[in-house]
């Protein structure tokens, strides 16, 4: 028996990384009965059969952390991709990545990637609402090769995800890391001002320095279907230190001397993060209505 990590899974078969090879493996039929679906980034007990060479997964390892959009499991920490400019910055779609991972539990940076477009640095306004939070940033241009190494550094020795829209240039940013990586990048849609999708599934890539990264398609919207409406608050860290509402049951939405509210009108959190999580509060009421 060996053991190794599924750094990537297509058509049936799931690729294990087992320290100095990779070998190509499907699973035991039993994982279906238990509905039990291998996923990237899964630790895994494999055996090969002498007579064909097949790996088989015989065991999957309790996960750590375990993420549905996109599927990876024992993921630490979320580098979320953004672009300055070409694509332009949708903030409630930011907002809605940012509270799904807050949900999963994961340390969090955002990387606003192609500042050598924004000339009049707009994107500074994003970084102060970011760091009110507070989260980490980093700005990069892939192109330029500024702020390579800062990211370089987050991604050391740890197990990480990027994730964001099409054509903000999360491959061009790896490809930058990793030069012999060439993963493929893909150039906006004329039409649609959108990223193109190059990255067709996901994929555990390990680095040098230490540490694995995963490559993920990225998307032109995201909901936060799993998250109870009740739920969401928790999802703003900041609002935290402001939990001496009247009510102990407290929305932060129409209820009086709501601390949170308050906070807000005084300028202690961020107005877009606040009027954010209205919008998003009231999707999920809605959702849950039918």
């Amino acid at each position: 028996m060996i053991s190794g990590i599924i750094t990537k899974g297509i058509g049936g078969f799931y690729y294990v990384d087992v320290g100095d090879i990779i070998i190509e493996c499907r699973a035991r039929g039993l994982f279906r009965f238990k509905s039990i679906k291998p996923m990237v980034g899964d630790y895994v007990d494999i055996e090969i059969e002498d007579e064909t060479g097949q790996g088989f997964i015989i065991n999957v390892k309790d996960r750590k952390s375990e993420m549905i959009r996109p599927e990876v499991a024992n993921i630490e920490q979320v580098i979320v991709v953004i672009a300055a400019r070409n694509p332009e910055i949708n903030m409630l779609l930011l907002q809605k990545i940012l509270v799904y991972a807050e949900y999963m539990g994961l340390n969090i940076i955002v990387c606003i990637n192609k500042i050598d477009l924004d000339l009049k640095e707009e994107y500074k306004s994003v970084i102060e609402m970011l760091e009110s939070v507070p989260y980490n940033t980093l700005k990069t241009s892939a192109i330029q090769k500024n702020g390579i190494d800062d990211l370089a550094r987050f991604l050391a020795n740890k197990i990480s995800v990027f994730a964001g829209p099409s054509g903000v240039g999360k491959s061009s940013l790896l490809n930058a890391i990793i030069p012999d990586l060439r993963l493929k990048t893909g150039l906006l849609s004329d039409k649609t001002k959108r990223g193109t999708h190059t990255t067709r599934h996901t994929e555990l890539i390990k680095l040098e320095f230490g540490g694995m990264v995963v490559d993920t398609p990225g998307f032109s919207s995201f909901d936060v279907v799993e998250i109870e409406a009740d739920e969401l608050k928790h999802c703003y860290p900041e609002f935290e230190n402001y939990d001496n509402c009247r009510f102990l049951s407290c929305m932060h939405d129409k209820e009086p001397d709501c601390e949170v509210k308050t906070a807000v009108e005084k300028g202690y959190i961020h107005k877009d993060r606040y009027d954010s999580y209205i919008q998003i509060l009231n999707e999920l009421r809605k959702v849950r209505r039918y």
